[in-house]
């Protein structure tokens, strides 16, 4: 994809840093796992990729920009799918391709609907290995029905890496547009098997709260398994993480 933006015109020089260091999407996955979830305190918020960097947090829609940003400055197309649901609020991630495959860069708070290695012949083989995890605590019903791959440059006239603004053009573009579907009919809905308790166990289970936490993680500067002791400000003031290494592992 021939790339038609001036990144260093519109990003800061700390930002294009940052692309640079992420130059595959598995260290993007990496970075946005240490991002805080965005749990919009405030009100909802559909912000930029450059917004997003800047305000140092993110739910799934924004770290979904930011991800497809970096791809762009890669020369990836920057592509979202959006999972559509019924009974439950739709998920957005980043799509990418590497080796003819395709994988998924995704931002959630609990231990579902997350990253994809590019190991998928077709986005809709990559949107089926969400559908078991895609499911509500109320009822243990399973929610996804149908996906949409949005390509952002349509978008590009509303600056979606760069505006200061609420994307919302973007936001109700994913809401009334057409969808694929996965489901056929209510017979076939109804012989869904429930979710088991231990999978809404394990799903429950957070990541990010409003207050301070400690993690496993990854570190985007080595690569290498760490635990990240996190400070979490409700305010949203940048994080100072700090690296612990854990201990070597015998031979």
């Amino acid at each position: 994809m021939k790339i038609d933006f001036d990144f260093k015109k519109e990003f800061t020089k700390e930002q294009i840093s940052l692309f640079k260091r992420l130059n595959t999407p598995q260290k993007i996955q990496d970075y946005l796992d240490l991002l805080p979830i965005n749990f919009e305190n405030h009100g909802e918020t559909y912000m930029s990729a450059k917004a997003t960097l800047e305000r140092n947090h993110a739910h799934c829609f924004e770290a979904a920009l930011v991800a497809a940003a970096i791809l762009r400055f890669y020369g990836q197309r920057p592509l979202l799918l959006d999972l559509e649901t019924k009974g439950d609020t739709d998920h957005v991630v980043a799509l990418f391709q590497q080796h003819g495959r395709w994988g998924a860069i995704s931002k959630t708070n609990h231990s579902v609907l997350r990253y994809r290695d590019p190991v998928y012949k077709s986005v809709r083989e990559l949107v089926m290995s969400y559908f078991h995890e895609y499911f509500t605590s109320e009822d243990r019903k399973k929610r996804l029905r149908a996906y949409k791959i949005v390509d952002l440059t349509r978008f590009d006239k509303y600056n979606w890496m760069t505006s200061s603004k609420n994307l919302w053009d973007i936001v109700r573009y994913l809401q009334k547009s057409s969808h694929t579907k996965i489901m056929g009919s209510t017979a076939h809905i109804k012989s869904l098997r429930l979710v088991s308790m231990l999978e809404m166990k394990m799903s429950d289970l957070p990541e990010w709260q409003n207050v301070g936490k400690v993690k496993e993680a990854v570190s985007v500067e080595t690569g290498v398994e760490a635990l990240v002791v996190a400070s979490i400000d409700v305010t949203r003031k940048p994080l100072v993480l700090t690296y612990v290494m854990p201990d070597a592992k015998e031979g």
